[in-house]
């Protein structure tokens, strides 16, 4: 009898079914026990009565994997809504070693580091496997919503012969005897492919060699990259976002398991100039660049003024962006002329474009979500950055070369995947919602 799953019980009752999982937990009373089966669509109740069985299933552990064939009969206080009856139940395997926690409470009451230290049994509990769903979810509204727009999937290489954000943040290995990298990004290779296919997405791990030990903070995540080509400025990746971030979030309207607040993208997000962002969070104006407790503030105050959970900050100082950033093309921030310098400028008072760029971030619930914006696209402004940071050009040859043969002006943004699950989720910890985590200390299991 080929096997259902629990939420397919309602529409067979009467009829012999044949249901299959694990041993969630059993209610042994007086003259009957409850068996609770849980497979990957929820929880199916079986009503066990004949006393042999109820012996045999007193012996049988939590956790271990049965099949189960009897009649399907409603009941609306059973958990599908519908219930077995009559049952014959047969081991799949041998009886499960109890986990160090019990997997059919509401709540994991383990601390974190248990809860990873035995992430596979973990994993099982609805909550988390909720939010590996949710995610799934997200990346399925992330795919259509692009697919829709006319941008091609892509996967770039995760090994590369240089940094792609500079600085030491890279995970270094030997490539064949001589230094490779793993990659912090699928940025050189996205917008080489602007110069081929115009718009393009990529759904992949990226490395970060983090040396934060923070709740915010993993080695490896998953990101959401996207680069499209002819852009007037970072706005028009800006409406891009915002589009992206609606189909993503629609996806969850009918979810089993939807977050309990799916957050309404505004059809224009709020945003401000780094330099007001500064005022707003009561923060030094010589700041170079927004501290987790700036994060927080912005996010409440686009909730109080602008009933937003989203919030974009842009004209980030050039100097804290990549050297791939576009330069400002607009004046000032929006509330008035610069009246200071950027950080190390010494003409105090000048009004200085240049020391901002078209780069932006997306602030979801306080917490920076999304960083993006303009690119430059001309050969000679790559060598003249490389050359204002000192940076050698030779690592960056073969990214550069693509430049010399006509690139159109373009853009994109990378959204962190297990950030925003945490975000909608509430969760504390982005390793709540990650199925393996690796950050400063964890490289198993």
């Amino acid at each position: 009898m080929p096997r259902i799953l629990s939420t397919s019980l309602p529409a067979r009752v009467g009829s012999t079914v044949t249901v299959a999982g694990w041993v969630h937990r059993r209610r042994q009373l007086k003259s009957v026990t409850f068996l609770i089966l849980r497979d990957a669509a929820g929880l199916a109740q079986v009503v066990v009565t004949d006393a042999g069985l109820r012996a045999r299933l007193a012996e049988l552990p939590e956790e271990s994997v049965v099949e189960v064939t009897g009649r399907a009969v409603g009941n609306p206080a059973a958990p599908a809504g519908a219930e077995l009856v009559d049952p014959t139940v047969r081991p799949l395997g041998d009886p499960a070693v109890p986990p160090p926690f019990d997997v059919y409470r509401p709540e994991l009451t383990a601390a974190l580091p248990t809860q990873l230290d035995h992430a596979a049994v973990a994993l099982r509990h609805p909550s988390r496997s909720a939010a590996l769903r949710i995610s799934a979810a997200l990346v399925s509204g992330f795919r259509a919503t692009l697919d829709g727009l006319g941008f091609v999937e892509v996967h770039t290489p995760k090994i590369v012969a240089a940094a792609t954000e500079s600085g030491a943040n890279v995970f270094a290995l030997d490539y064949f005897g001589r230094p490779g990298y793993l990659a912090q990004s699928p940025q050189f290779y996205k917008q080489m492919l602007v110069g081929v296919l115009e718009r393009v997405y990529e759904v992949g791990p990226v490395f970060r060699a983090e040396p934060h030990d923070t709740t915010r903070h993993l080695a490896q995540y998953t990101s959401l990259d996207v680069e499209f080509g002819f852009v007037t400025d970072h706005r028009d990746v800006m409406r891009l976002l915002r589009d992206v971030l609606a189909g993503m979030l629609d996806r969850l309207a009918d979810h089993p398991n939807p977050p309990a607040r799916i957050p309404v993208v505004p059809e224009e997000i709020p945003a401000v100039h780094f330099a007001e962002a500064l005022a707003i969070a009561g923060a030094s104006p010589d700041e170079p660049d927004l501290a987790p407790a700036h994060e927080r503030a912005l996010g409440d105050w686009a909730r109080a003024g602008h009933g937003s959970d989203f919030l974009f900050v842009t004209g980030y100082p050039l100097a804290k962006r990549p050297f791939y950033t576009h330069p400002a093309t607009d004046d000032a921030p929006s509330g008035g002329p610069v009246t200071r310098p950027a950080p190390g400028d010494g003409r105090a008072g000048v009004p200085r474009r240049a020391a901002y760029s078209n780069g932006f971030d997306l602030l979801f619930r306080g917490v920076e979500l999304v960083t993006g914006g303009q690119r430059l696209h001309r050969y000679a402004d790559y060598l003249a950055a490389l050359a204002q940071r000192g940076e050698p050009i030779e690592p960056y040859a073969g990214y550069l070369d693509a430049f010399r043969h006509g690139m159109p002006p373009h853009g994109g943004f990378a959204i962190g995947l297990e950030r925003m699950v945490a975000r909608l989720l509430g969760a504390t910890n982005v390793r709540e919602v990650t199925a393996f985590p690796r950050d400063l200390h964890r490289l198993d299991p």
